[in-house]
């Protein structure tokens, strides 16, 4: 039997989050632990908004990156309904390397605008991971989410830099396509994919970087990157 959407044949539908905004100082002394950070007040509304945007929406199951800011933006999207959650550590963020290593003008280029060179050679983030394997880890976990056969729509909470190369995957940019999606803290991207017997016959994007407490990025200029090179949260 194949699943798929009312009046469709195979047509999957995810729901893919970025986590609420939380606050690593980058400009400052930065948190001890990055991966531990949680989120801010305002991170936690963001994400009880989604939850009211999303309240209609029946999921088959919910996944995070195993991040305590992806578990609590589930946790505050999900607005308490006893949807099965799990883990997905495969579309964790892509990993730096040590900002005490970097100059200004390295953090500059290299984490602010990093994603501009994933296309190069040998390129990697912040002296961290190479954007090609990142690239690959998040097609891959992509495509083995959607050749699972025991579900039709789920809500992912993911990061930027992951939700970039979702993005890119889905319109076929490959590592250089993730320079071109900004994803704000705690919005929102919906994209349908038609599988048949396992098989990825087409994806598309319907949504992309919907953030309900500011829908039309009113007086947002800045990107998240530069956000957090200044010290101030997305």
């Amino acid at each position: 039997m194949t699943l798929g959407l009312p009046g469709t044949q195979g047509r999957r539908r995810i729901y893919l989050m970025r986590h609420g905004e939380v606050d690593y100082k980058f400009a400052g002394k930065g948190v001890p632990d990055p991966d531990a950070v949680e989120l801010t007040e305002k991170g936690r509304r963001q994400a009880a908004l989604m939850g009211e945007a999303l309240a209609d929406i029946s999921f088959d199951f919910a996944g995070h990156t195993g991040l305590l800011r992806t578990k609590q933006t589930l946790n505050a999207a999900l607005g308490g309904r006893p949807v099965p959650t799990e883990e997905i550590g495969a579309l964790r963020e892509i990993k730096t390397g040590h900002f005490a290593d970097l100059t200004p003008e390295r953090i500059e280029a290299e984490f602010v605008y990093g994603f501009e060179t994933a296309h190069q050679p040998g390129a990697c983030f912040a002296g961290g991971e190479e954007f090609a394997a990142f690239y690959r880890r998040i097609a891959d976990a992509t495509e083995s989410l959607l050749a699972r056969n025991d579900w039709t729509t789920a809500l992912l909470v993911c990061h930027g830099g992951t939700n970039r190369a979702v993005l890119s995957w889905v319109t076929h940019g490959g590592p250089e396509g993730m320079a071109s999606f900004e994803q704000d803290t705690g919005c929102l991207n919906v994209i349908d994919a038609d599988v048949i017997d396992g098989e990825i016959i087409r994806r598309f994007v319907r949504t992309l970087n919907f953030t309900p407490y500011d829908p039309i990025k009113t007086g947002k200029y800045l990107t998240n990157m530069e956000l957090y090179r200044l010290g101030r949260s997305g």
